[in-house]
């Protein structure tokens, strides 16, 4: 959906004009692809005893925070938290905390030479998704139609950066109700192929730096087009095949902010390899009358032959703003 604010003459200069500028066609996505994004700063996903001791939750450390500063010098990922910890025992950490920046003091004890925060921390994640399309004109990408979330805390996971690599489909965990499956996948990392720039709630999105030689281009489909009924998706289901795998749409939510489009799996070959949706799916272009309108983003988990899309207008509106 096309969002251009429509204004007054006279209230041009108070207010911007938001105009998107993607393309009316984009190059075709639906292969699996490894994603790798790095967190700004370091973030708590658990805690450890020490000497008997539960020392970083005492102190007030809460799963989910972002230790950005150690003693007021900023820290990017764990080499740079284990770098700042020396002979001294007493640390002022700085911490984001839904969007607050809080002080915690920790006294860290010392075990067998070195020294103990009593804190589980991460700074990257690595999982796999489904590319959903390329712009052509700006080479910006777009994949998974949903944010990524820190597992622990499931609050979005703030990236500096990231990358996308090749992957390749290995095997399948089948969905059945009340259980979500999962591609398994061999991820390529010998070189990256996009550079992942945001982590918003339509997807991520990045510039992609591989060959885009021949590849296929689509019609992007409005919202006003998309009808109940028939549809495809595309998806690999093993090794790199992109396939093209029948659903059925059943409801059109405008209103939502992801869930827009409701379908069912009723491809009996797709049935059989994955029990229907399942993790790593997410991204999956949705076709229907020759054009993208959507892309794959959850599974229903109480049943597995559904689930939900994103309008592809609303993921290539953000995209456009990577190069705003």
């Amino acid at each position: 959906m096309k969002k251009i604010k429509l204004l007054l003459i006279t209230l041009i200069c108070l207010f911007p004009i938001n105009i998107y500028a993607y393309s009316d066609k984009v190059i075709l996505g639906g292969e699996t692809i490894g994603i790798e994004v790095y967190s700004k700063g370091v973030y708590v996903v658990g805690f450890y005893d020490v000497n008997g001791k539960s020392i970083g939750s005492d102190a007030g450390f809460k799963i989910g925070d972002i230790i950005t500063k150690i003693n007021n010098k900023k820290i990017n990922d764990i080499h740079g938290l284990n770098d700042m910890l020396n002979e001294s025992s007493m640390y002022t950490f700085t911490v984001i905390r839904d969007n607050r920046e809080l002080i915690i003091p920790i006294k860290l004890e010392l075990v067998s030479g070195t020294l103990k925060t009593g804190l589980y921390v991460k700074d990257k994640i690595n999982g796999i998704g489904t590319l959903s399309y390329i712009d052509p004109n700006t080479l910006v990408f777009g994949s998974l139609g949903h944010e990524i979330l820190e597992s622990k805390s499931y609050s979005k996971f703030e990236i500096s950066d990231g990358s996308i690599y090749d992957a390749s489909v290995s095997s399948i965990d089948k969905s059945y109700n009340g259980n979500a499956g999962s591609k398994n996948a061999i991820i390529d990392k010998s070189s990256d192929i996009g550079n992942i720039k945001s982590n918003v709630i339509e997807g991520i999105f990045g510039k992609y730096n591989n060959s885009i030689d021949n590849r296929e281009l689509i019609d992007v489909g409005k919202i006003n087009e998309i009808k109940k009924g028939k549809a495809i998706i595309k998806t690999v289901v093993s090794n790199n095949k992109v396939e093209s795998f029948d659903i059925n749409i059943i409801n059109i939510d405008e209103s939502s902010d992801t869930k827009n489009i409701l379908f069912e799996v009723v491809d009996t070959d797709l049935l059989n390899k994955t029990g229907g949706i399942v993790q790593g799916m997410s991204g999956s272009p949705i076709i229907q009358n020759n054009k993208i309108i959507g892309v794959v983003n959850y599974v229903i988990v109480d049943s597995t032959k559904r689930g939900y899309g994103i309008f592809i207008t609303k993921m290539l509106e953000e995209g456009d703003k990577i190069i705003s």
